[in-house]
């Protein structure tokens, strides 16, 4: 298993841990879980789907979600191999369950990013508080221990760049005739 990672991003995880209190411990635990397997963007997206008004945005949001996890979960963590922090160093104490597949890129940051801004391109109202959640969530498997920086930071970046090169094949070809 490859295990690279640079020297400042375990200062910074180790500073973060220097952060911990019982009410952060239990709101981090909580959002991290709430983007556990991309349940909560799904079913969001779906929500979306069921009103005719904005079954574009819900739609848009899980095509995002699926090439996403595709190029994310399915091609990259495999290549990329990463163990986590929390599988180079065992001492310190998780608030959450250790995940089963690598580290690199975050599947929690890639959902919760491509989701929102898929939600954002389509409507700003729900958009900003979604991309906010979405940033909660990355920040909290840093909190958690269970990613590293450049896992988090690339996840955001993946996951907002497929948002927005599927809106805009939604845009150029009519969102009707992309199905």
């Amino acid at each position: 298993m490859n295990v690279f990672y640079w020297d400042w991003e375990f200062s910074l995880l180790y500073a973060l841990q220097e952060i911990h209190n019982p009410v952060l411990d239990v709101i981090m635990a909580f959002v991290s879980n709430l983007g556990n397997a991309g349940a909560f963007w799904i079913l969001l997206s779906i929500i979306f789907m069921i009103p005719k008004k904005t079954r574009k945005i819900g739609l848009e949001m899980l095509v995002s979600i699926a090439i996403t996890f595709i190029i994310g979960n399915l091609i990259l963590k495999n290549l990329a191999a990463r163990m986590r922090p929390c599988q180079i160093d065992t001492t310190v104490a998780l608030l959450v369950e250790i995940p089963r597949d690598y580290s690199f890129p975050s599947g929690h940051s890639m959902n919760g990013f491509t989701a929102a801004v898929a939600l954002f391109c389509n409507n700003r109202k729900f958009g900003i508080p979604a991309i906010l959640l979405a940033a909660v969530i990355a920040f909290s498997r840093l909190y958690n221990f269970v990613h590293f920086p450049t896992d988090v930071l690339f996840g955001i970046l993946l996951g907002t760049a497929v948002a927005l090169l599927v809106d805009l094949l939604f845009q150029k070809k009519g969102w009707k005739q992309v199905v």
